[in-house]
């Protein structure tokens, strides 16, 4: 059985996959071009990340594929429900990628608090001459230490925030609208833990409360963040999207920045991918890389091991 990775999968996953009886094809196909390459070649095993669509006219024109996959957590670019009833299974690696997203969202935070992003920018151009301009510039830097930072969205990758929010001594509080609490273990390099319980707060309370906001919940109609909510905020506050684009409304972001209320913004997704809007680009006050969220090789080949002991495992049952 041959299996399209038409995003790539990591080499671990390739070789479980080959092991397991199937033929790896790895060629990028276009959007236009999965449903003919699906049937050309009787593939049965259809991969994909965030760039391509399975939508009606794939799942109604491969009669061969049997099971999608998706490598990470949201499968917003997957009709799920249609595939499901028309017979496909749909599978995806929840758990594989969540540290890789909490460190970026980190790293964000931290570019933030520290102008990284800007001073990145500019010293390669200013650096010789005007040194103590730059140093003066981005003099007012903050620490995170001590801090609460507000988490929408209490899943496996929230609380994978969460526990690194924990470890650097800051405050964390969370509102999810499917959970209560939840139990965060900290765990440390010798074998010592400690155990947090988080009980989630309502929206109006996090936007009141944080000095930072993250946001972890999939796409969905309409903003999550928007001008009311911009409002609601503390001022100076720093925002961290690494989940979707389109959960923040843009427009009102950079009329927040522009007015002080948001301190900084850093972004992994865009309303717009993958040509995100020039202001955004542009803006001194965002922190920008482009949805690299899971893109570590650790999670990458926890992603490519998953998914093939998913598909041999359902395969498996299905001949039985």
């Amino acid at each position: 059985m041959k299996v399209l990775a038409n995003d790539g999968i990591s080499k671990s996953g390739i070789k479980a996959l080959e092991k397991g009886g199937f033929e790896v094809i790895t060629t990028k196909v276009a959007q236009e071009q999965v449903a003919h390459f699906i049937n050309a070649n009787n593939v049965t095993v259809l991969l994909v990340r965030s760039a391509t669509k399975v939508r009606k006219d794939i799942i109604d024109n491969c009669p061969s594929l049997r099971i999608i996959g998706r490598g990470g957590v949201g499968m917003d670019n997957i009709d799920v429900e249609y595939a499901r009833a028309n017979g496909k299974h749909v599978i995806n690696t929840p758990a594989s990628s969540s540290e890789s997203v909490a460190e970026l969202v980190f790293a964000h935070l931290f570019s933030g608090v520290r102008f990284l992003h800007d001073a990145n920018r500019n010293m390669p151009l200013e650096g010789d001459s005007n040194f103590d301009g730059l140093k003066k510039a981005y003099a007012e830097g903050i620490e995170l230490r001590g801090k609460t930072i507000g988490i929408i969205g209490f899943g496996r990758i929230g609380q994978a925030v969460a526990k690194m929010a924990l470890g650097l001594g800051m405050k964390v509080i969370a509102t999810d609208k499917f959970m209560e609490k939840a139990d965060i273990r900290v765990d440390f390099y010798d074998g010592q833990f400690v155990t947090f319980e988080i009980k989630t707060e309502s929206m109006d309370s996090l936007l009141k409360e944080a000095d930072f906001i993250t946001l972890h919940v999939p796409a969905q109609d309409g903003y999550v963040i928007g001008e009311a909510e911009f409002k609601a905020m503390k001022d100076h506050v720093g925002i961290v999207n690494c989940a979707r684009g389109g959960v923040v409304d843009e427009v009102a972001l950079i009329a927040a920045l522009e007015n002080n209320k948001v301190l900084f913004a850093g972004l992994d997704v865009y309303e717009n991918e993958p040509s995100p809007e020039i202001k955004i680009l542009m803006h001194p006050k965002i922190s920008l890389t482009p949805h690299i969220g899971a893109a570590t090789e650790e999670a990458q080949d926890r992603i490519g091991t998953e998914l093939a002991e998913q598909i041999i495992s359902l395969l498996e049952v299905e001949n039985a």
